[in-house]
């Protein structure tokens, strides 16, 4: 595996293809365009290493590698979160793959040969949806969170209600008044309160 580091402050790219010529050119095209290209390596396994290693924020994956293919080689690096951009590179005949690396968050593909005009739109707008992505599923997480504490509030306050005696309002602004004079969430004080049920 050959490792190339660059001066640019451009988005941090990892190339695998086993073409050297390939590779050396998408590394000019990518270095022109400002990205920095931290890794170039002929095969999956290198490539799942150099991600490892390099943390990237694209990685550009030709589908038929030596010892790993692009295709497998992608799935372990999504699925282990080791970049969060994949794009592949393929021959017209393996687009049927590529339909298929769709389910498990390939962002795009490139089909060879690929050009600078194709290659730089390619790489923009595969990171913009990523971020977008993520931003996207942050937020069902924050959602989520939000939806598991409003129920264990619930929780703690129907023990309120039902041991203390204490009204829906009173149960509430107990909880609060507590998380505010402990400088903790109102979701760690009901999860006391729960806790402290037999």
């Amino acid at each position: 595996m050959s490792t190339i580091h660059t001066t640019s402050g451009g988005e941090r790219v990892l190339i695998a293809d086993d073409e050297v010529l390939i590779r050396t050119n998408l590394q000019e095209m990518l270095e022109a365009a400002g990205y920095q290209v931290v890794c170039s390596c002929g095969d999956g396994f290198a490539a799942i290493e150099g991600c490892q290693k390099h943390q990237p924020d694209i990685v550009l994956l030709d589908i038929k590698m030596p010892m790993l293919d692009g295709m497998a080689a992608a799935r372990f690096i999504l699925e282990h979160d080791l970049a969060p951009v994949v794009i592949l590179i393929t021959a017209y005949s393996d687009l049927q793959l590529v339909e298929k690396a769709k389910d498990f968050g390939i962002a795009g593909y490139l089909v060879k040969p690929v050009s600078e005009t194709i290659l730089i739109p390619t790489l923009k707008v595969a990171a913009a949806r990523s971020e977008e992505l993520k931003a996207l599923r942050e937020q069902v997480a924050r959602s989520r969170q939000a939806l598991e504490d409003r129920k264990l509030i619930e929780k703690a306050k129907g023990i309120l209600m039902q041991r203390d005696g204490m009204t829906e309002q009173q149960a509430f602004d107990y909880i609060r008044t507590a998380s505010r004079r402990g400088c903790i969430s109102m979701r760690a004080v009901a999860e006391m309160i729960a806790g402290q049920q037999p």
